[in-house]
């Protein structure tokens, strides 16, 4: 018996027993955000894209530059000689593998201001971002709104990913009671990343979240995944009983601050200067940690009140109380992209 047409290009995956037909079909009525489509973003873009998603948002705030093609599978070089937005060169490269799948692309930079808006109609969120606040605010927005989530994150030749079903397994913030400050972790533009990593914890995303789209919640990991590909080493974390263990005011009190604004940076272009400042509420830096993570990057000075990075061509000001001036463009987005890159959450 012949497939049904609309069926007949996933007829592989149809005759994997678990997801089976109807799976495929409630694969091809969902709708996917993936945020951020850098190295994580672009290959679960593909991997879904290539599923038969039937809608597959892709929000990022950058554009394309020659040392994402590394690791950033879905796109070229003809992508930076055009100078496009990566959501923008994604939806293009994804639309000639899959005309069946619609794809949303949107040029934005993820905060509290829109989140709700590019979360509406949508059934699970692929963490493709590159700073733990947006993490926060995501998993603040699943809570809020019982979208499942699957946090994801690289670095060096480790990886780690876990899954997120708002009431049922814990969250982010009962694995992490606080984000990170800034500057306190490794970015890849310090510690650099290798691409096979990315292949792996993408793809682990991208299949949870088919897992969820198609129907089949009980599949779901309920382990934190940690792989190590220098060193050969896979671990799983059981996080099954974590969720009642700890006592996580955002999946227990309902405190959603990061998406209220009341954690997170705040943007202001100053005028005159061509640069943009960044407060982070709340947020406190180690300048001393901060230039030693920074040394062999650029060129850093550092006094009691402030640390100075110059690299690319601009010039960031980091001050103890979270605050940063990046100089060398009016820009919000490419601020906070220049910011994520060399100092991170």
């Amino acid at each position: 018996m012949s497939q049904p047409t609309n069926l007949a290009r996933y007829v592989r995956q149809v005759r994997y027993a678990r997801l089976g037909e109807d799976g495929q079909r409630r694969l091809m009525d969902g709708k996917a955000l993936i945020v951020g489509c850098g190295a994580l973003g672009s290959v679960a873009a593909n991997t879904l894209v290539r599923a038969g998603v039937g809608l597959v948002r892709i929000v990022d705030r950058d554009f394309v530059e020659t040392t994402n093609l590394q690791r950033q599978m879905l796109f070229d070089e003809e992508d930076v000689a055009e100078q496009l937005p990566k959501a923008i060169a994604a939806a293009s490269r994804l639309g000639r593998i899959n005309s069946e799948v619609e794809i949303d692309p949107i040029v934005a930079d993820v905060d509290a201001t829109n989140i709700e808006r590019l979360c509406n109609g949508i059934d699970v969120i692929v963490d493709g971002t590159d700073n733990f606040e947006t993490r926060f605010l995501i998993n603040d927005i699943s809570l809020k709104r019982n979208i499942p989530w699957v946090y994801g994150g690289c670095l060096g030749a480790e990886g780690q990913t876990m899954t997120i079903l708002p009431g049922e397994t814990a969250c982010l913030g009962c694995l992490m009671q606080e984000c990170p400050p800034p500057g306190s972790t490794p970015t890849c533009d310090t510690a650099g990343i290798l691409g096979p990593i990315v292949n792996v914890i993408a793809s682990i995303e991208a299949l949870e979240a088919i897992k969820i789209l198609s129907g089949h919640r009980q599949a779901v990991s309920r382990m934190l995944t940690v792989v190590e590909l220098w060193d050969n080493m896979i671990r799983q974390i059981d996080i099954s009983g974590l969720r009642e263990q700890v006592d996580c005011p955002a999946c227990k009190g309902g405190e959603h601050v990061w998406l209220l604004g009341r954690r997170g940076s705040h943007t202001a272009v100053l005028c005159g200067r061509n640069a943009v400042q960044l407060t982070h509420v709340g947020a406190s830096v180690s300048l001393e940690e901060l230039a030693r993570k920074l040394d062999g990057v650029g060129e850093v000075s550092r006094n009691p009140f402030l640390l100075r990075l110059k690299v690319e061509g601009h010039e960031l000001t980091v001050f103890p109380d979270g605050r940063a001036i990046i100089s060398g463009t009016d820009d919000i987005s490419k601020a906070r992209t220049i910011y994520a890159k060399y100092i991170g959450s």
